[in-house]
């Protein structure tokens, strides 16, 4: 399948994948008599796997671990375990920051609530 068949059944683009190949993710195809890249089907499924991947905060670096714990057997899941627990424990944290910054916010919105003489807007305030 060509670059442009590819790219459109994985939701990438061309240089994504052009990227990809350079940094060993997506192996580089074989080309046809007329010089085009020729991937083969299961690609679309490994595109789909690093998107996937990215889409659960996994760097590029990481994705490439996973690909390769993939290959290999049993003994990798660990490793995997230990991946995907390293990336929770940062979503979690990312989550409580995101909480706070909300709690924050509704805070100043709630001020904006009160009779004029009552209030101070902390945020116009901290931009001052």
């Amino acid at each position: 399948m060509r670059t442009s068949e590819l790219a459109d059944q994985a939701g990438a683009n061309a240089e994504t994948l052009r990227y990809y190949e350079r940094r060993g993710l997506l192996e580089g195809p074989p080309r046809t008599a007329g010089g085009y890249r020729d991937y083969p089907v299961s690609a679309v499924g490994l595109l789909r796997f690093v998107k996937r991947a990215q889409e659960l905060g996994f760097t590029l670096d990481e994705v490439e671990e996973l690909l390769h714990l993939d290959a290999g057997g049993p003994d990798n899941c660990d490793t995997a375990r230990a991946l995907a627990e390293h990336r929770r424990d940062d979503l979690a944290a990312r989550i409580a920051d995101l909480q706070r910054m909300h709690d924050s916010l509704s805070a100043l919105v709630d001020t904006c609530e009160l009779p004029r003489a009552d209030r101070t807007c902390a945020l116009l305030e901290a931009i001052r």
